[in-house]
């Protein structure tokens, strides 16, 4: 007979050594103690990279990063309690941003739930439906029943994470004591004599009847007035499939920054990168008016484009979707397509008709040129500018470079200013809920699998996830972050809310007043108080072993003329061009 701890020990390995068979390299885990058979066991898989971290809150974002950097699901590891509850605003922004993420948390077995027992909460369907799938799992046990359960459970939760859409999956374990296991045998993970996974879990990509893209390719080809709307977007072969549709089409790209169309060595030609500015003119928003709309990805960041999309609500507009969601949060879909984006591409451009260059192309393409040249202006501009750091961005960063940029005003200013360009930079961002927290950890956990990376926030968001910081001083990551210190929330001034000035600095400009210096000697980073722009250029390109903070002070106020004028100048030159 098997005592407690041995069958404790036979349970835990079993699913450890499934994870790793279904291609789970990386887990991040936080102390503690009702986690301690799972941790420990862990820790013993030679196959398994397993990262500490002690704040559970900036670990989930930390294994998020992980997770979007390289689209291979990542597990986390808590202990019982309100460890659990931290990881809640990193498991909301998995599962809207559609990231892989296996959660794993530690609970006290039934008896001691509901009764006062420290470090017991309600764990059951804790994270309520943020996730795609939960589970109770059984008290461990060692009958071949229950081992072959626990296996049967870990293939599946991996194969949910990730199936498009991808996700979080949550797995509740309790656990009595006593809580160390017996790790003296050294094939504990080798018990079930199996080489391979216990099961494959095999899915395809959604798609559709060869009738059906037959009749969409006539569709298509019955209209001139079309454009391609590209949101944000990961799928590998994606960039070279849409623009091979768009060009047999002769229809326009409106690239959102994520979409990761500014940036590569495919065609550039019909990539549409300012609409943000130019779509403020109402000329534009009437003369550059549709026929039919293919949009991939989740909605883009810019607010004119999406206020363009509502001026047009009579026109067709398709949503290409491989992962049978409902992204439309304006309701102006006339078409919900679910069909994996590149296959949808791809099939398309084999039978569509190709089309001549068209008057409507041009509109769109001459919008676009005029209104980079005079968004020129910014990169002349001799005082620290937060407009200018993004417009330098694609010059100054080299080749393979990974940008991650903050929310609020940061990601529109790259929307903005951050153009086409030939380099192959990937951009990323915390878009599933939009939100400021974790940013940090997110983009640290990137950095493990994606080098040289950048990352570009303000100082509410810095402030938010200090802590994260933490993660690279234990592992050495090189990472450049620039923080755009305006010292507030700099995008309420560009909102309403600014038009009301009472209270308006004591509720939305926030200002910090904090010298993050010391904060980066605390973590054992380095520091630069950025004074001008050859100072930037040299300090972003310098190599470093460890993480370098690079703070640019602007001043709110003269940031939001700046932009103003920006805009005014192209709507000026837009409204001459169109009527001319």
């Amino acid at each position: 007979m098997m005592n407690h701890q041995e069958s404790l020990t036979q349970y835990i390995a079993s699913f450890v050594s499934e994870l790793v068979k279904n291609g789970v390299e990386d887990v991040v885990v936080s102390p503690g103690s009702r986690s301690t058979p799972m941790a420990m066991v862990m820790a013993e898989h030679p196959e398994l990279r397993v990262h500490i971290h002690v704040d559970e809150r900036s670990a989930a974002f930390f294994a998020l990063g992980m997770a979007k950097a390289t689209t291979n699901p990542v597990a986390i590891l808590c202990t019982s309690g309100t460890a659990a509850a931290n990881y809640y605003p990193a498991i909301v922004e998995a599962f809207y941003s559609r990231v892989p993420l296996i959660v794993l948390t530690a609970d006290r077995p039934h008896e001691l739930r509901d009764v006062g027992a420290p470090q017991a909460i309600d764990q059951i369907h804790l994270y309520g439906k943020n996730v795609k799938w939960f589970i109770e799992m059984a008290p461990p046990d060692h009958s071949d029943g229950v081992i072959r359960y626990v296996r049967s459970a870990c293939t599946r939760a991996v194969s949910t994470a990730k199936k498009s859409p991808a996700g979080p999956v949550h797995l509740n374990f309790p656990f009595r004591e006593p809580l160390i296991p017996q790790l003296d045998n050294p094939n504990i993970f080798a018990l079930s004599n199996r080489k391979e996974a216990y099961m494959k879990i095999e899915s395809g990509h959604m798609t559709l009847k060869a009738e059906e893209f037959n009749q969409m390719a006539h569709v298509l080809s019955s209209y001139e007035k079309g454009i391609i709307v590209c949101g944000p977007m990961e799928e590998e072969g994606f960039s070279k499939a849409v623009i091979g549709l768009a060009k047999k089409l002769n229809f326009p790209i409106i690239a959102d920054p994520l979409s990761q169309l500014r940036s590569g060595y495919h065609s550039h030609s019909l990539i549409i990168d300012t609409y943000d500015s130019f779509l403020k003119n109402e000329d534009a928003k009437e003369q550059l008016k549709p026929e039919i709309i293919i949009r991939f990805g989740a909605m883009p960041v810019s607010k004119p484009l999406l206020q363009f999309l509502k001026l047009h609500q009579d026109v067709r507009q398709l949503v290409i979707d491989g992962g049978s969601g409902f992204r439309d949060p304006a309701l102006l879909s006339t078409d919900m397509i679910y069909c994996q984006e590149t296959l949808f591409c791809e099939s398309l451009a084999a039978i569509v008709e190709e089309k001549e260059d068209s008057r409507f192309l041009k509109q769109w393409k001459d919008c676009n040129d005029l209104t980079k040249a005079k968004l020129k202006p910014i990169q002349h501009i001799e005082e620290l500018s937060e407009g200018k750091i993004f417009a330098q961005l694609a010059e100054l960063l080299p080749d393979g470079a990974t940008v991650f940029v903050g929310n609020s005003m940061p990601i529109r200013d790259l929307d903005t200013f951050f153009h086409n360009n030939e380099k192959s930079i990937k951009v990323m961002a915390n878009r599933g809920a939009n939100g400021i927290d974790g940013v940090v950890s997110t983009a640290l956990g990137a950095a493990m699998h994606s080098q040289p990376l950048y990352l570009i926030i303000g100082d509410l968001t810095f402030f938010h996830d200090l802590n994260g910081l933490i993660a690279a001083k234990l592992y050495h990551i090189p990472i450049h972050i620039i923080v755009i210190n305006n010292n507030g929330g700099g995008i309420f001034s560009f909102l309403p809310q600014a038009e009301h000035p009472k209270n308006f600095e004591m509720l939305f400009g926030t200002p910090l007043d904090i010298d993050f210096s010391h904060s980066v000697k605390m973590f054992g980073g380095h520091y630069e108080l950025i004074t001008d722009w050859q100072h930037f250029s040299s300090a972003l390109l310098s190599e470093t072993d460890t993480f370098k903070v690079l703070e640019v002070t602007t001043n709110r106020d003269k940031n939001v003329k700046e932009h103003r004028d920006l805009w005014d100048s192209v709507s000026q030159e837009i409204s001459r061009l169109l009527k001319g």
